[in-house]
Protein backbone atom coordinates (compact mmCIF):
# COMPACT_ATOMS: atom_id res chain seq x y z
CA UNK A 1 0.00 0.00 0.00
CA UNK A 2 1.34 3.48 -0.81
CA UNK A 3 2.10 6.00 1.84
CA UNK A 4 -0.41 8.78 2.21
CA UNK A 5 -0.62 11.89 4.30
CA UNK A 6 -3.07 11.86 7.18
CA UNK A 7 -5.27 14.93 7.23
CA UNK A 8 -5.66 16.43 10.68
CA UNK A 9 -8.78 18.25 11.79
CA UNK A 10 -6.85 21.18 13.18
CA UNK A 11 -3.79 23.23 12.28
CA UNK A 12 -1.69 25.79 14.15
CA UNK A 13 -1.85 29.53 13.53
CA UNK A 14 0.02 32.45 15.07
CA UNK A 15 -2.07 35.50 15.94
CA UNK A 16 -0.78 39.04 16.43
CA UNK A 17 -2.96 42.16 16.27
CA UNK A 18 -0.93 44.91 17.95
CA UNK A 19 2.79 44.63 17.20
CA UNK A 20 5.64 45.80 19.43
CA UNK A 21 5.68 49.19 17.68
CA UNK A 22 2.01 49.77 18.50
CA UNK A 23 0.82 49.20 14.92
CA UNK A 24 -2.67 47.69 14.70
CA UNK A 25 -4.10 45.17 12.24
CA UNK A 26 -7.56 46.69 12.02
CA UNK A 27 -9.06 43.66 10.27
CA UNK A 28 -8.26 41.44 13.26
CA UNK A 29 -9.25 43.95 15.94
CA UNK A 30 -11.86 42.42 18.30
CA UNK A 31 -15.00 44.38 19.11
CA UNK A 32 -14.09 46.25 22.27
CA UNK A 33 -15.48 49.49 23.66
CA UNK A 34 -13.31 52.32 24.94
CA UNK A 35 -14.43 51.40 28.45
CA UNK A 36 -13.23 47.83 28.01
CA UNK A 37 -9.89 48.92 26.56
CA UNK A 38 -9.28 51.33 29.43
CA UNK A 39 -10.20 48.60 31.91
CA UNK A 40 -7.59 46.34 30.30
CA UNK A 41 -5.04 49.12 30.71
CA UNK A 42 -5.91 49.71 34.34
CA UNK A 43 -5.71 46.00 35.07
CA UNK A 44 -2.27 45.74 33.49
CA UNK A 45 -0.96 48.88 35.19
CA UNK A 46 -2.34 47.84 38.59
CA UNK A 47 -0.66 44.44 38.26
CA UNK A 48 2.66 46.06 37.30
CA UNK A 49 2.64 48.52 40.19
CA UNK A 50 1.46 45.91 42.68
CA UNK A 51 4.21 43.60 41.48
CA UNK A 52 6.74 46.36 42.19
CA UNK A 53 5.20 46.99 45.61
CA UNK A 54 5.40 43.30 46.50
CA UNK A 55 9.06 43.23 45.50
CA UNK A 56 9.73 46.20 47.77
CA UNK A 57 7.87 44.56 50.65
CA UNK A 58 9.78 41.32 50.11
CA UNK A 59 13.14 43.08 50.10
CA UNK A 60 12.13 44.86 53.32
CA UNK A 61 11.31 41.53 54.94
CA UNK A 62 7.57 42.11 55.28
CA UNK A 63 6.59 39.17 53.04
CA UNK A 64 8.20 35.98 51.82
CA UNK A 65 9.17 35.01 48.32
CA UNK A 66 6.73 35.36 45.41
CA UNK A 67 6.73 35.00 41.62
CA UNK A 68 6.75 38.41 39.86
CA UNK A 69 4.38 38.97 36.94
CA UNK A 70 6.25 41.80 35.19
CA UNK A 71 6.10 41.31 31.43
CA UNK A 72 3.22 38.84 31.43
CA UNK A 73 0.31 41.15 32.27
CA UNK A 74 -1.18 41.11 28.76
CA UNK A 75 -1.26 37.31 28.61
CA UNK A 76 -3.24 37.19 31.83
CA UNK A 77 -5.60 40.15 31.42
CA UNK A 78 -6.39 39.34 27.79
CA UNK A 79 -7.36 35.80 28.73
CA UNK A 80 -9.23 36.26 32.00
CA UNK A 81 -11.23 39.23 30.69
CA UNK A 82 -13.35 36.77 28.70
CA UNK A 83 -14.68 34.98 31.77
CA UNK A 84 -18.06 35.59 33.36
CA UNK A 85 -18.63 35.61 37.11
CA UNK A 86 -20.01 32.06 37.00
CA UNK A 87 -16.92 30.74 35.19
CA UNK A 88 -13.94 29.17 36.96
CA UNK A 89 -10.29 30.26 36.98
CA UNK A 90 -7.41 28.07 38.16
CA UNK A 91 -4.09 29.95 38.44
CA UNK A 92 -0.57 28.65 38.79
CA UNK A 93 1.76 30.75 40.95
CA UNK A 94 2.44 33.88 38.85
CA UNK A 95 -1.09 34.99 38.05
CA UNK A 96 -1.14 38.27 40.01
CA UNK A 97 -2.85 40.17 37.18
CA UNK A 98 -5.55 37.54 36.65
CA UNK A 99 -6.22 37.15 40.37
CA UNK A 100 -6.64 40.89 40.87
CA UNK A 101 -8.91 41.10 37.81
CA UNK A 102 -11.18 38.43 39.26
CA UNK A 103 -11.73 40.46 42.43
CA UNK A 104 -9.21 39.32 45.03
CA UNK A 105 -7.99 42.44 46.87
CA UNK A 106 -4.25 43.22 46.91
CA UNK A 107 -4.33 43.10 50.72
CA UNK A 108 -5.22 39.40 50.58
CA UNK A 109 -2.25 38.64 48.34
CA UNK A 110 0.03 40.58 50.70
CA UNK A 111 -1.26 38.59 53.67
CA UNK A 112 -0.89 35.33 51.77
CA UNK A 113 2.69 36.11 50.77
CA UNK A 114 3.44 37.08 54.35
CA UNK A 115 2.76 33.47 55.30
CA UNK A 116 -0.80 33.66 56.59
CA UNK A 117 -3.25 31.04 55.33
CA UNK A 118 -6.06 33.54 55.79
CA UNK A 119 -4.74 35.50 52.81
CA UNK A 120 -5.44 32.55 50.54
CA UNK A 121 -9.16 32.59 51.24
CA UNK A 122 -11.12 33.14 48.05
CA UNK A 123 -13.75 35.91 48.34
CA UNK A 124 -17.34 34.72 48.67
CA UNK A 125 -18.99 33.75 45.37
CA UNK A 126 -15.69 34.11 43.48
CA UNK A 127 -15.11 30.97 41.45
CA UNK A 128 -11.33 30.80 41.62
CA UNK A 129 -8.95 28.21 42.98
CA UNK A 130 -5.96 29.12 45.19
CA UNK A 131 -2.47 29.50 43.74
CA UNK A 132 -0.98 26.18 42.64
CA UNK A 133 2.74 26.18 43.39
CA UNK A 134 3.49 22.57 42.28
CA UNK A 135 4.05 22.81 38.54
CA UNK A 136 1.03 21.67 36.47
CA UNK A 137 -0.88 20.20 39.43
CA UNK A 138 -3.84 22.51 38.73
CA UNK A 139 -4.38 21.19 35.19
CA UNK A 140 -6.07 17.89 36.12
CA UNK A 141 -8.08 19.83 38.70
CA UNK A 142 -9.28 22.19 35.96
CA UNK A 143 -10.38 19.24 33.85
CA UNK A 144 -12.20 17.75 36.84
CA UNK A 145 -14.13 20.97 37.39
CA UNK A 146 -14.92 21.19 33.69
CA UNK A 147 -16.09 17.56 33.66
CA UNK A 148 -18.44 18.37 36.55
CA UNK A 149 -19.82 21.34 34.61
CA UNK A 150 -20.51 19.19 31.56
CA UNK A 151 -22.06 16.45 33.69
CA UNK A 152 -24.43 18.98 35.25
CA UNK A 153 -25.17 20.53 31.83
CA UNK A 154 -24.11 24.03 32.95
CA UNK A 155 -23.15 26.86 30.59
CA UNK A 156 -19.89 27.53 32.41
CA UNK A 157 -16.24 27.52 31.36
CA UNK A 158 -12.98 26.70 33.14
CA UNK A 159 -9.80 28.59 32.30
CA UNK A 160 -6.44 27.57 33.71
CA UNK A 161 -2.99 29.16 33.45
CA UNK A 162 0.42 27.48 33.36
CA UNK A 163 3.91 28.04 32.02
CA UNK A 164 6.04 26.40 29.35
CA UNK A 165 7.72 24.30 32.03
CA UNK A 166 4.37 22.70 32.85
CA UNK A 167 4.21 21.18 29.36
CA UNK A 168 7.10 18.91 30.41
CA UNK A 169 4.98 17.43 33.21
CA UNK A 170 2.82 14.34 32.93
CA UNK A 171 -0.08 16.25 34.49
CA UNK A 172 -0.22 18.47 31.40
CA UNK A 173 -0.55 15.57 28.99
CA UNK A 174 -3.00 13.67 31.17
CA UNK A 175 -5.16 16.77 31.52
CA UNK A 176 -5.25 17.50 27.79
CA UNK A 177 -5.98 13.89 26.94
CA UNK A 178 -8.85 13.61 29.43
CA UNK A 179 -10.23 17.03 28.43
CA UNK A 180 -10.20 16.08 24.77
CA UNK A 181 -11.68 12.59 25.15
CA UNK A 182 -14.57 13.88 27.26
CA UNK A 183 -14.97 17.18 25.42
CA UNK A 184 -15.00 19.30 28.57
CA UNK A 185 -15.42 23.12 28.54
CA UNK A 186 -11.82 23.98 29.44
CA UNK A 187 -9.38 26.58 28.09
CA UNK A 188 -5.69 25.91 28.68
CA UNK A 189 -3.58 29.11 28.59
CA UNK A 190 0.15 28.47 28.43
CA UNK A 191 2.31 31.50 29.18
CA UNK A 192 5.47 30.58 27.32
CA UNK A 193 7.96 32.96 28.92
CA UNK A 194 10.89 30.95 27.53
CA UNK A 195 12.28 29.86 30.89
CA UNK A 196 11.23 27.14 33.33
CA UNK A 197 13.24 28.72 36.14
CA UNK A 198 16.70 28.23 34.59
CA UNK A 199 15.78 25.70 31.89
CA UNK A 200 15.31 27.32 28.45
CA UNK A 201 12.38 26.33 26.30
CA UNK A 202 14.60 24.66 23.67
CA UNK A 203 15.84 22.19 26.27
CA UNK A 204 12.31 21.10 27.14
CA UNK A 205 10.89 20.09 23.76
CA UNK A 206 11.81 19.80 20.09
CA UNK A 207 8.33 20.92 19.05
CA UNK A 208 8.37 24.04 16.91
CA UNK A 209 5.50 25.39 19.00
CA UNK A 210 3.90 24.40 22.25
CA UNK A 211 0.48 25.02 20.72
CA UNK A 212 0.93 22.07 18.35
CA UNK A 213 0.81 19.69 21.30
CA UNK A 214 -2.95 20.19 21.03
CA UNK A 215 -2.91 18.30 17.73
CA UNK A 216 -1.81 15.08 19.43
CA UNK A 217 -5.00 15.17 21.50
CA UNK A 218 -7.32 16.18 18.67
CA UNK A 219 -8.22 19.64 19.97
CA UNK A 220 -7.70 23.17 18.58
CA UNK A 221 -4.48 24.94 19.41
CA UNK A 222 -3.27 28.44 18.61
CA UNK A 223 -0.13 30.46 19.26
CA UNK A 224 -0.52 34.18 19.99
CA UNK A 225 1.69 37.13 20.75
CA UNK A 226 1.34 37.01 24.53
CA UNK A 227 2.52 40.60 24.88
CA UNK A 228 -0.41 41.76 22.74
CA UNK A 229 -3.45 41.99 25.00
CA UNK A 230 -5.76 42.29 21.98
CA UNK A 231 -4.49 39.07 20.37
CA UNK A 232 -4.77 37.18 23.64
CA UNK A 233 -8.28 38.48 24.15
CA UNK A 234 -9.38 37.53 20.63
CA UNK A 235 -7.93 34.01 20.78
CA UNK A 236 -9.35 33.36 24.24
CA UNK A 237 -12.74 34.76 23.28
CA UNK A 238 -12.94 32.21 20.47
CA UNK A 239 -11.84 29.41 22.82
CA UNK A 240 -14.28 30.41 25.57
CA UNK A 241 -17.16 30.66 23.11
CA UNK A 242 -16.29 27.24 21.73
CA UNK A 243 -16.16 25.70 25.20
CA UNK A 244 -19.41 27.33 26.30
CA UNK A 245 -21.26 26.09 23.23
CA UNK A 246 -20.14 22.50 23.76
CA UNK A 247 -17.18 22.50 21.36
CA UNK A 248 -14.70 21.24 23.91
CA UNK A 249 -11.25 22.41 25.04
CA UNK A 250 -8.58 24.61 23.43
CA UNK A 251 -4.86 25.08 24.04
CA UNK A 252 -3.54 28.64 23.70
CA UNK A 253 0.20 29.35 23.71
CA UNK A 254 1.02 32.94 24.64
CA UNK A 255 4.55 33.94 23.58
CA UNK A 256 5.72 36.26 26.34
CA UNK A 257 8.66 36.86 28.67
CA UNK A 258 9.23 37.35 32.38
CA UNK A 259 11.26 40.52 32.61
CA UNK A 260 12.55 39.86 36.11
CA UNK A 261 13.32 36.81 38.23
CA UNK A 262 11.47 33.50 38.42
CA UNK A 263 10.87 34.16 42.12
CA UNK A 264 12.49 36.56 44.54
CA UNK A 265 15.04 33.91 45.58
CA UNK A 266 16.22 33.50 41.99
CA UNK A 267 19.12 35.23 40.19
CA UNK A 268 18.35 35.15 36.45
CA UNK A 269 21.76 36.64 35.57
CA UNK A 270 23.22 33.20 36.31
CA UNK A 271 21.51 31.56 33.34
CA UNK A 272 20.33 34.16 30.80
CA UNK A 273 21.99 37.00 28.96
CA UNK A 274 21.22 40.68 29.54
CA UNK A 275 21.01 41.18 25.77
CA UNK A 276 18.05 38.80 25.66
CA UNK A 277 16.25 40.73 28.39
CA UNK A 278 16.81 44.04 26.58
CA UNK A 279 15.26 42.63 23.41
CA UNK A 280 12.13 41.66 25.31
CA UNK A 281 11.99 44.95 27.20
CA UNK A 282 11.33 46.56 23.82
CA UNK A 283 8.31 44.27 23.52
CA UNK A 284 6.94 45.19 26.96
CA UNK A 285 3.15 44.82 26.74
CA UNK A 286 2.33 47.82 28.94
CA UNK A 287 3.96 50.71 27.02
CA UNK A 288 2.89 49.03 23.78
CA UNK A 289 -0.75 49.12 24.81
CA UNK A 290 -0.44 52.63 26.22
CA UNK A 291 0.94 53.87 22.90
CA UNK A 292 -1.99 52.31 21.06
CA UNK A 293 -4.53 53.87 23.42
CA UNK A 294 -2.90 57.29 23.13
CA UNK A 295 -2.83 57.19 19.34
CA UNK A 296 -6.47 56.08 19.34
CA UNK A 297 -7.37 59.12 21.45
CA UNK A 298 -8.47 57.01 24.41
CA UNK A 299 -5.66 58.00 26.78
CA UNK A 300 -3.50 61.04 27.46
CA UNK A 301 -0.33 61.55 29.47
CA UNK A 302 -2.44 63.29 32.10
CA UNK A 303 -4.77 60.31 32.22
CA UNK A 304 -1.80 58.02 32.83
CA UNK A 305 -0.41 60.31 35.54
CA UNK A 306 -3.79 60.51 37.25
CA UNK A 307 -4.18 56.72 37.08
CA UNK A 308 -0.69 56.21 38.49
CA UNK A 309 -1.60 58.41 41.43
CA UNK A 310 -4.91 56.62 41.93
CA UNK A 311 -3.24 53.19 41.91
CA UNK A 312 -0.52 54.32 44.32
CA UNK A 313 -3.17 55.55 46.76
CA UNK A 314 -5.05 52.27 46.35
CA UNK A 315 -1.95 50.18 47.07
CA UNK A 316 -1.03 52.37 50.05
CA UNK A 317 -4.49 51.72 51.46
CA UNK A 318 -4.24 47.99 50.73
CA UNK A 319 -0.89 47.77 52.54
CA UNK A 320 -2.39 49.53 55.55
CA UNK A 321 -5.36 47.16 55.45
CA UNK A 322 -3.05 44.16 55.25
CA UNK A 323 -1.04 45.35 58.24
CA UNK A 324 -4.19 45.87 60.30
CA UNK A 325 -5.48 42.41 59.43
CA UNK A 326 -2.16 40.70 60.15
CA UNK A 327 -2.03 42.26 63.61
CA UNK A 328 -5.27 40.42 64.41
CA UNK A 329 -4.15 37.08 63.04
CA UNK A 330 -2.52 34.31 65.03
CA UNK A 331 1.15 33.81 65.61
CA UNK A 332 2.77 32.49 62.40
CA UNK A 333 4.53 29.91 64.57
CA UNK A 334 1.13 28.21 64.78
CA UNK A 335 1.96 26.58 61.44
CA UNK A 336 4.06 24.09 63.40
CA UNK A 337 1.18 23.11 65.67
CA UNK A 338 -1.83 20.78 65.30
CA UNK A 339 -0.19 18.24 62.98
CA UNK A 340 2.22 16.22 65.09
CA UNK A 341 1.80 15.28 68.75
CA UNK A 342 5.56 15.67 68.97
CA UNK A 343 7.46 17.69 66.37
CA UNK A 344 10.10 15.78 64.38
CA UNK A 345 13.64 17.12 64.95
CA UNK A 346 13.83 18.80 61.53
CA UNK A 347 10.59 20.75 62.14
CA UNK A 348 11.66 21.66 65.67
CA UNK A 349 14.84 23.11 64.19
CA UNK A 350 12.84 25.09 61.63
CA UNK A 351 10.48 26.36 64.34
CA UNK A 352 13.36 27.63 66.47
CA UNK A 353 14.99 29.32 63.49
CA UNK A 354 11.72 30.95 62.45
CA UNK A 355 11.10 32.14 66.02
CA UNK A 356 14.49 33.84 66.05
CA UNK A 357 13.76 35.38 62.66
CA UNK A 358 10.45 36.84 63.90
CA UNK A 359 12.10 38.29 66.99
CA UNK A 360 14.79 39.91 64.85
CA UNK A 361 12.15 41.42 62.54
CA UNK A 362 10.18 42.84 65.47
CA UNK A 363 13.33 44.38 66.92
CA UNK A 364 14.17 45.92 63.54
CA UNK A 365 10.64 47.33 63.17
CA UNK A 366 10.86 49.03 66.56
CA UNK A 367 14.45 50.26 66.14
Amino acid sequence: MPRKEIELEHSIEHLSILDENGSLDQDLMPELSKKQLLRFHRGMLLARRFDERLLLLQRQGHIGTFAPVKGQEAAQIGAVANLKAEDWMLPAFREIAAILWRGTPPSALIIFNAGYNEGGKIPEQQRDFPNAVPVASQLPHAVGVAYGIKYRKKQEVVLTFFGDGATSEGDFHEALNFAAVFGVPAVFVCQNNHWAISVPREKQTKSKTLAQKALAYGIPGIQVDGNDVLAVYAATQEAVDRARSGGGPTLIECITYRLTMHTTVDDPTKYRQEEEVKIWEKRDPLPRFQKFLQEAGHLSEKDIDDLEKEIKEQLDAEWSEAQQQMEKLGNPLDMFEYIYAQLPPYLQEQKEFFSQFIEAQEEADHA
